[in-house]
């Protein structure tokens, strides 16, 4: 046989005070939620920075790496001898700002070197703006063919076929050499 308890029937003053203590724990669960939501967007916070920074560290490492290759030799790259050579060139004119990671001059010639730690396809779009956004901040070079290059520690063979049809050179780490693939370049 089931036993059934007998409750006494709710009263006003019994329902009221139900009522006050269900309000009563979830303000307070509403108050550990927000804590912990706060926490948690702390601790994101602390992550995307650490995260960052780390980025940063990488990307700086490979512009340096693949700048003071180009130093060292300042010779011929994309069949043409250049004299000079900048790094994170950063121009701003009339609202249009664009930094350059590389950049490599002579008389008739510049050529823009973005630097990627590991390239992807995204990266293709960027690369073709800096001749446009260039020409734009630095007119008196408007006269001078513009050549593209795209220097990265790790391409994929998508990115090298997608930098291949838009005629933009390949610079990549292969041991302790650099390699310059730079005959389907194409002059912007």
């Amino acid at each position: 046989m089931e036993s059934f308890t007998n409750n006494p029937p709710a009263t006003f003053e019994s329902v009221w005070a139900a009522l006050q203590e269900t309000d009563r724990l979830q303000k307070k669960n509403a108050m550990q939620l927000e804590r912990s939501s706060a926490e948690f967007a702390i601790r994101i916070k602390k992550l995307e920075e650490l995260t960052g920074s780390w980025a940063n560290s990488h990307g700086s490492f490979a512009e340096n790496y693949f700048y003071n290759s180009f130093e060292k030799g300042k010779v011929n790259f994309f069949g043409e001898k250049f004299d000079d050579i900048g790094l994170n060139v950063t121009h701003h004119w009339k609202g249009l700002k664009d930094e350059y990671d590389i950049v490599l001059y002579n008389q008739t010639s510049v050529a823009l070197i973005e630097v990627k730690y590991k390239a992807n396809e995204n990266d293709i779009p960027k690369v073709v703006k800096k001749a446009d956004t260039f020409r734009i901040l630095f007119p008196h070079y408007n006269d001078c063919k513009v050549y593209l290059g795209l220097a990265s520690l790790s391409f994929l063979p998508s990115v090298e076929k997608a930098c291949i049809d838009q005629g933009i050179a390949i610079i990549k780490q292969a041991g302790d050499m650099v390699i310059i693939k730079d005959t389907h370049l194409k002059a912007y």
